[in-house]
């Protein structure tokens, strides 16, 4: 159920949907979900940072739920400048100068994203697994086979064949995923049932097949967004005060902290989550809070 009032905004490229909650005068905090989930992760964890006394917005990305493209011609990209990006125009859009980001999976990407390149709007982030930004040169290298037979679903996307699955067996699919990425979480398959309705939007299937092919160099992105792709292709660090969640039970691979510790610049505290898989807001609602908060300053506590 609902955690805030479902809202909308508009960007340039989307409608945007999102819950918002707490203190409109509070600090902002954005949550952001990610791949194959939605705003359900953050049912505990909103109410628990509205409570503090935060502003609360967790929208829906591109794709997903009640968001929407403005235009039938703008292509559905799911690259990473582009999630930055929407992140960027929904704070435009909100009239928000500066928040605390806060993401896993694709939303961590968002957010680290736009802690690299629009430091000034973001007063803290919040990711799960490290330095979320990807090196679309580095995806041609292949890593050891106990990793790559893990992506199994990112190769399936690159052929018309997975198209059609996700699009036919979108549910049976994602379900598959949530089980096999958080193996110790016996509520998995229960949580993604409140979930399962956001990968009906009819942009789903175009937005997640372009991200999965655009990340290994097989597609072009939206021109809009080259720049970005540019800047992000030299590895920009982090500089804003950063708060890495390492989820210890994630069937994607555990993080592996000291390999892209160096990317981050700025005040960094790096947080264990044993038995936690890869959706940490939902499994673990209590820790991500307490993280966020950690960012918000010494009198905010959720």
């Amino acid at each position: 159920m609902p955690t805030g009032e479902l809202l909308e905004t508009s960007t340039s490229v989307l409608h945007v949907g999102y819950e918002e909650s707490g203190d409109p005068s509070g600090p902002p905090v954005v949550l952001l979900h990610g791949f194959p989930y939605d705003v359900r992760s953050y049912d505990e964890v909103a109410p628990a940072l509205a409570g503090a006394g935060a502003r609360v917005v967790v929208p829906y990305l591109r794709g997903y739920g009640p968001t929407r493209f403005a235009s039938s011609s703008t292509l559905r990209s799911g690259q990473q400048a582009a999630l930055g990006q929407d992140l960027v125009d929904l704070l435009d859009a909100l009239d928000v100068e500066r928040a605390v980001v806060a993401g896993y999976d694709w939303g961590g990407r968002a957010a680290c994203v736009a802690a690299a390149l629009f430091p000034e709007r973001v007063a803290g982030l919040v990711t799960v697994g490290g330095y979320n930004i990807q090196d679309i040169a580095g995806f041609q290298v292949p890593t050891a086979p106990e990793s790559e037979k893990t992506y199994w679903y990112q190769y399936y996307f690159h052929s018309e064949r997975g198209r059609r699955g996700l699009e036919q067996d979108r549910e049976a699919l994602c379900g598959l995923l949530w089980r096999d990425w958080s193996p110790a979480w016996d509520g998995a398959a229960d949580a993604f049932r409140a979930s399962a309705p956001s990968l009906h939007n009819p942009d789903f299937v175009d937005v997640v097949i372009h991200s999965y092919r655009h990340r290994y160099g097989l597609v072009p992105g939206d021109g809009r967004y080259d720049a970005l792709e540019a800047a992000l292709a030299q590895g920009p660090t982090i500089g804003v005060p950063t708060v890495v969640l390492d989820s210890g039970a994630d069937g994607l691979g555990a993080y592996d902290g000291p390999s892209d510790v160096g990317s981050f610049v700025g005040p960094l505290e790096q947080v264990g989550l044993p038995g936690v898989g890869h959706n940490p807001p939902q499994e673990d609602p209590r820790a991500f809070a307490a993280a966020v908060s950690s960012l918000l300053g010494p009198s905010r506590s959720a």
